[in-house]
């Protein structure tokens, strides 16, 4: 078989999965759309049953896509760490970040086995069709992330960026959930790894503020940090290859962190020190998660 033949036949093998993707968040967004709807009734005990049945719709979307992957992909999948976790706890979930497939590969590992993951998701994914919608009924926070250079020239705007994550953690406490955060705030590439000299080989520099924060406001009702590292041995790593049955192998490897009990005390916007303190302990951190990702690459 001539590489055009297997080539057709990874992107034959795509657009089918995309089609039957399309379809299933279709059929799923339609009762979402109408919760949706009744979630903007102003009533908490309202409120929170919508949040619920849409958590159980999304579980079983995922459980859909799960099967499909199941019956046709040939990736081998290697995930651990997986033990002692339970629906009914509430976790915050960080995570390396290198392509939209990270979301599939995050679902898979997790679904049904803690609380469904409401991602941190920029501001203007919200207007994704369906999706956006959908995140929207979910409870996701929408984030809109200034940089340093911008906050400089419109001081007014600091601290805006964590209003949502404020005041999704408002709602987070009526529920058990997985607060999932992309600690690096963009996907990793070698051009964003130079521009902002990260230290780092495999990883951008992780960004503080909304992890320190959900910490701050929840800490004490947060079970522990699930970090996630997400790794491709290969150098194909996007959806679109996953998709076309381009990536033989994925690891996962989940570890239970526990809570530093001084980061759940005090004021972290304003308090110098335990900022410093914080930098210090995700930075050291994310030296070892680097470590990792080399042994294993």
């Amino acid at each position: 078989m001539t590489k055009w033949n297997i080539a057709l036949g990874q992107t034959i093998q795509a657009v089918l999965s995309v089609t039957l993707l399309l379809i299933s968040t279709t059929l799923c967004f339609i009762p979402i759309l109408f919760i949706g709807v009744i979630k903007l009734i102003p009533n908490k005990k309202l409120q929170t049953l919508c949040t619920k049945a849409v958590d159980k719709i999304a579980t079983l979307w995922i459980m859909v896509n799960n099967s499909y992957l199941n019956a046709t992909k040939t990736t081998q999948w290697e995930i651990e760490g997986l033990d002692n976790l339970k629906r009914k706890d509430w976790y915050l979930v960080i995570a390396n970040h290198q392509s939209w497939l990270d979301i599939v590969v995050l679902q898979r590992a997790f679904n049904r086995k803690i609380p469904v993951l409401k991602f941190f998701i920029k501001d203007q994914l919200k207007w994704v069709p369906l999706l956006g919608f959908s995140w929207w009924a979910m409870g996701c926070p929408f984030m809109k992330r200034y940089s340093a250079a911008y906050i400089k020239k419109n001081p007014h705007k600091k601290g805006k960026d964590l209003l949502a994550t404020q005041k999704a953690c408002a709602t987070f406490k009526n529920l058990p959930v997985s607060i999932m955060n992309f600690v690096e705030g963009s996907r990793f590439s070698q051009l964003k790894k130079n521009r902002q000299q990260s230290p780092y080989n495999n990883l951008l520099k992780p960004k503080a503020g909304g992890m320190a924060y959900v910490l701050n406001t929840m800490g004490q009702q947060i079970n522990s940090i699930l970090d996630v590292t997400i790794i491709y041995p290969n150098k194909h790593r996007t959806l679109w290859d996953f998709l076309c049955h381009r990536i033989d192998k994925i690891k996962v490897i989940v570890r239970t962190v526990p809570i530093p009990t001084q980061f759940l005390k005090g004021n972290y916007f304003e308090d110098n020190k335990l900022q410093q303190d914080f930098r210090n302990w995700l930075n050291n951190y994310w030296q070892q998660k680097d470590k990792l990702i080399e042994s294993h690459s």
